[in-house]
């Protein structure tokens, strides 16, 4: 048990976790990058666009590959983890990060450190720019690839069965995908939903 640190909120899915996040004003929020609902990525952008006091924010993941670390470090957030690592050093990071610091689990530190010298895994293939994904589509395509319905997603946004239909045919035309069951690949290996069960989220 960590004396210094006080647990003041849990949140089960995304959209809850951005509630908690503008009612307590955490000092930090510790995001899983896939939630139910809404994801960690948006999540985590929505909370960083809060008034002052803003939390700030650590990402915990199951993947370290660049494209994850590269979506997320993109947003501004404080600090990113992976899944594994150890109690001990998940108190490090929430001290780090409460201190003024920015803290990334010690591989990607040093793979990122490796990419400022020019040495990027990346580097050279050629892989076009990120595909520009709006908000509302990246909540159409979560709700989508966790197995939800046209009808369940649009009352679970507000909004009608028609927009939920134009929004998914626009996601599917900018990641050149032509089934659900592809789009649904896309969104586990893009960290959007998870195939196994949901974590609960710290606040």
């Amino acid at each position: 048990m960590e004396t210094d640190i006080e647990v003041v909120g849990e949140a089960a899915n995304g959209l809850e976790a951005v509630e908690m996040a503008k009612g307590l004003r955490p000092a930090i929020v510790v995001l899983d990058l896939a939630m139910p609902q809404l994801n960690g990525l948006e999540a985590a952008r929505r909370i960083l666009q809060l008034d002052d006091p803003c939390p700030r924010v650590l990402v915990l993941s199951a993947h370290g590959d660049d494209a994850y670390i590269e979506q997320v470090a993109g947003l501004g957030v404080h600090g990113y983890l992976l899944k594994q690592a150890s109690a001990d050093i998940l108190a490090k990071a929430i001290r780090e990060i409460l201190g003024g610091n920015v803290f990334y689990s010690p591989a990607i530190a040093k793979r990122l450190e490796g990419r400022e010298q020019g040495s990027s895994p990346r580097q050279g293939r050629g892989r076009k720019g990120p595909v520009h994904i709006t908000s509302r589509e990246r909540e159409v395509l979560q709700l989508v690839a966790e197995g939800n319905p046209n009808k369940v997603v649009a009352a679970e946004l507000g909004i009608s069965i028609k927009t939920v239909e134009k929004h998914r045919q626009s996601v599917m035309s900018k990641l050149d995908i032509h089934d659900t069951a592809s789009l649904t690949r896309y969104a586990v290996s893009a960290g959007i939903v998870e195939s196994s069960t949901q974590s609960t989220i710290d606040l």
